[in-house]
């Protein structure tokens, strides 16, 4: 009710500012560029290594378009929440993945981002996502930094994903909400930390603490820790130290659109 309070009072604003029109002209503009963006998308793919093996032990799918109204995958994704196509743009991600996922050898597993709001996508739990012939290869990467209070039955969805072959994960560990929340919601198999506690860390001693605990207490829970972020030698083997032994960034590769 509130919220409906607000948006009624925001319109009249703007209304009487003379910027109503301007605001439904963009709005139009920002839909346009965002269904160009959607028969254009293509994935990037940036491996996770597994150190102490020398070996790729799964590829992370990245969202990449040229549109260039939207610069950048974070423009696509506000744009989706704005315009409310949050599971437009998820299932057309997930399609361009399945499609990929055969050039893959076994047995790299492939993460695949999901908004929260992918969570209420019937479509994802109905067994007809394009994603489910692949699911024992695909984990789905569920960020922190989106809030999943609020959304009902998300433990049974998460349940139906788990009896369809997915493992889940939850990203960006370290830059949003409440962590333990999280944790309760997902109980997720695989945990990545955030850059922000990666960036500088052989010179930082709160952020080895913090790490050395973090992969301690998912060891006690079974889950495993990816590294994200990593771009300097001292960075990899502080977290080596640290009994972190998967590890993405630049430091190993780029994102790119098939691994060569």
């Amino acid at each position: 009710v509130q919220l409906h309070r607000f948006a009624r009072i925001r319109r009249q604003a703007l209304t009487q500012l003379g910027l109503a029109d301007r605001q439904l002209g963009d709005l139009a503009g920002l839909d346009a560029g965002f269904g160009r963006c959607l028969t254009s998308l293509w994935m990037a793919y940036q491996p996770i290594v597994l150190w102490s093996e020398h070996s790729v032990f799964a590829y992370e799918a990245l969202l990449r378009s040229p549109e260039p109204t939207l610069p950048g995958p974070q423009a696509v994704l506000d744009a989706a929440d704005r315009l409310d196509r949050v599971h437009e743009l998820g299932r057309a991600i997930r399609r361009k993945v399945a499609l990929d996922i055969p050039r893959f050898a076994e047995p790299a597993q492939i993460f695949v981002n999901l908004h929260p709001l992918d969570l209420l996508d019937d479509e994802l739990i109905s067994g007809h996502c394009p994603l489910t012939d692949h699911a024992r290869r695909v984990v789905l990467e569920i960020t922190e930094r989106a809030t999943l209070e609020g959304m009902s039955n998300i433990r049974q969805r998460i349940a139906s994903l788990r009896a369809l072959g997915y493992r889940i994960a939850l990203d960006d560990l370290g830059a949003g909400y409440a962590g333990l929340t999280s944790f309760a919601h997902l109980e997720p198999d695989i945990v990545k930390v955030d850059r922000s506690l990666v960036q500088d860390i052989g010179s930082d001693r709160t952020k080895q603490k913090l790490l050395r605990s973090l992969a301690q207490l998912c060891g006690q829970l079974d889950m495993r820790v990816i590294c994200e972020g990593i771009e300097t030698s001292e960075e990899r083997d502080t977290l080596l130290n640290l009994d972190c032994d998967l590890l993405q960034g630049y430091l190993f590769a780029r994102p790119e659109p098939f691994p060569t």
